[in-house]
């Protein structure tokens, strides 16, 4: 046995995927290092609320809402039906993104920051709706995109029903 396929059958896979890696760990400490030269006491409590913060709420939160989701889509499915799983990812994807935009602007769109206007000259009272447009926007995007999909995938029972009414008129 070569060293190479004994490395393939330890690592499973390339040897460039693990200098990439190796890189990117290099990379990442070095940021950490950086990063821990100021307030390590504070970044340090920073990434262990976070931590504690995902894990112990967000975590069983967002797995809960999903369940439910699925549940709601799932009961819609007729007999004999596959479930239609797919269409709980037109509720996930903009919830996604809607939290996304949440967690990068919360301070602004709680308006948490009482300096943004001095210091901008923009008006801070805005973030709120917007982040609620934005969010509005997403959903309907996404039920509008289940719509077409579903009226699309339906197409072929359409025209199968449409023949067998044509057939059963012709015969009366």
């Amino acid at each position: 046995m070569s060293g190479t396929t004994a490395f393939r059958r330890s690592y499973g896979a390339s040897p460039l995927h693990l200098l990439l890696v190796l890189a990117s760990f290099a990379l990442a400490a070095y940021a950490g290092v950086r990063l821990l030269k100021g307030d390590s006491v504070g970044v340090a409590l920073w990434f262990v609320g976070a931590a504690l913060l995902h894990d112990l709420v967000l975590l069983p939160l967002y797995s809960v809402t999903d369940r439910a989701v699925q549940l709601l889509f799932r009961g819609r499915a007729g007999a004999g039906e596959r479930s239609p799983r797919p269409s709980v990812n037109h509720v996930r994807v903009p919830a996604f993104v809607s939290g996304l935009l949440l967690l990068v602007w919360w301070p602004l769109i709680l308006r948490r920051v009482g300096h943004y206007t001095a210091a901008t000259g923009l008006p801070a009272d805005v973030f709120l709706g917007r982040w609620l447009l934005i969010t509005a926007a997403l959903f309907a995007g996404s039920a509008a995109t289940l719509l077409i999909r579903t009226w699309h995938e339906s197409g072929p029972r359409r025209r199968a029903a449409r023949r067998r009414r044509r057939a059963r008129s012709a015969t009366k």
